[in-house]
């Protein structure tokens, strides 16, 4: 009796070994496709617009304060460094799209100056961020 259902326990019992290959599986591969946004690590007090539409696949934020400063991934940077900024930033992940974040009072300037360096670090299209009115 005793041997019987010790056998009868062994029958029973459920191979979990399958089941936590598709977990890792799953795992890796919202690993892999994830894709991280590399926030710029400031609020602006962006400008008004009326036709303003979102940009999905953008993943690279600059902000720029009305006293002229630069910020990318959450620290602050000079103006001649932004190319070199993207670049790395280009390097860890490839995107087409930069999107600055220009405070409303922000010199146009200082704006055009990192529209520069971005087209110098090879990305064509640039979106400047606004409020939707």
């Amino acid at each position: 009796m005793a041997r019987n259902r010790n056998r009868e326990e062994e029958d029973a019992s459920i191979d979990m070994t399958p089941m936590l290959d598709i977990v890792f599986i799953m795992l890796i591969f919202f690993i892999v496709t994830t894709s991280f946004v590399k926030e710029a690590g400031i609020q602006v007090n962006k400008p008004e617009a009326s036709n303003t539409t979102k940009e999905p696949s953008a993943n690279i934020f600059i902000a720029i304060r009305e006293t002229g400063e630069v910020w990318m991934d959450k620290r602050q940077v000079d103006v001649e460094r932004v190319g070199a900024n993207i670049e790395r930033m280009l390097a860890e992940q490839p995107t087409d799209v930069v999107v600055i974040q220009a405070d409303k009072k922000a010199e146009h300037g200082v704006v055009v100056e990192v529209m520069d360096q971005v087209k110098e670090a090879g990305i064509d299209k640039i979106s400047i961020a606004a409020e939707n009115n």
